[in-house]
């Protein structure tokens, strides 16, 4: 049977979702509600991608997204990329432009550089896409996998795995006229320290509506705790179909580097830079 004739399946069911994250409060959720979220999360073209590669895992899983969403991906620093026999284990660390598609774009590179031998660490929603459940290690800091934020970290840290991640932990925002993430953490120099992982920059181009950066500085402006914004973002990944992206890849920098000259978050912060520079 081909794609085109497949029946589409309900692998994400988003009332379902809103269950088992509300439990006994979802009563108190209106209908009218739970219908927008469907069609705002794209739940039918969703399901559609999924149910195409529902027979698919990992790297091939996210390599069937990637050519679902007819991303146009340019690498450039691809040369400093380090050897897949590299005994070394490394941090790769982007800028979050998008929340969602930059990371299956950096995935697939990252994935089939190093055989499917790394981890993302994201957000545990992220644990609803079966085939990529596999390379992630889904964190909240909010309730009980909030208590466990620590642990989970210093597991795919302290693995054989390479460690992918967007330190801001959301996707970027227009701050002063200009997209930018949001300052990054510092979890990712302290944890690279201490298990000697180099790190290794990464820059990707692109951007959301201008909706998007309205309605986040809007929510900021108002003080709203809960991110609204969020809910947009595959309304966003829709709107960023069939579009060009520039992935640029910096040197490794070595755990060396991260010495008491700065602070934790300071270096961080000299990253971030790093980063941002790699587009100029």
């Amino acid at each position: 049977m081909s794609n085109e004739n497949k029946p589409i399946e309900k692998i994400i069911d988003i009332e379902a979702i809103l269950r088992q994250k509300l439990g006994s409060r979802m009563r108190f959720v209106p209908r009218f509600l739970v219908s927008w979220l469907k069609h705002i999360a794209h739940e039918d073209l969703v399901n559609q991608c999924l149910t195409e590669h529902k027979e698919k895992r990992g790297v091939e899983w996210i390599d069937g997204c990637v050519d679902f969403l007819g991303m146009q991906l340019t690498v450039k620093g691809r040369e400093n990329l380090p050897a897949a026999d590299d005994a070394q284990r490394y941090t790769f660390v982007s800028n979050h432009p998008l929340g969602g598609i930059d990371g299956l774009a950096l995935g697939s590179i990252i994935g089939h550089q190093y055989n499917g031998q790394f981890r993302y660490l994201v957000n545990d929603l992220l644990h609803f896409l079966p085939g990529f459940a596999d390379l992630s290690v889904g964190i909240n800091k909010t309730g009980k996998q909030g208590r466990d934020f620590p642990k989970r970290v210093e597991e795919v840290f302290s693995s054989q795995y390479h460690v992918l991640m967007f330190p801001a932990g959301l996707c970027s925002r227009r701050i002063n006229g200009e997209i930018h993430d949001i300052p990054w953490t510092k979890t990712f120099i302290t944890k690279s320290i201490q298990h000697q992982r180099h790190i290794v920059p990464i820059h990707f181009s692109g951007q959301n509506s201008t909706f998007f950066y309205r309605l986040a500085n809007v929510c900021k402006a108002l003080k709203i705790k809960f991110n609204i914004a969020m809910l947009f973002l595959v309304d966003e990944m829709y709107k960023n179909m069939n579009k060009p992206f520039t992935i640029t890849i910096g040197k490794p920098i070595p755990w060396q580097t991260f010495d008491h000259s700065k602070t934790p978050i300071e270096w961080a912060q000299w990253v971030e830079d790093k980063v941002y520079e790699l587009n100029k």
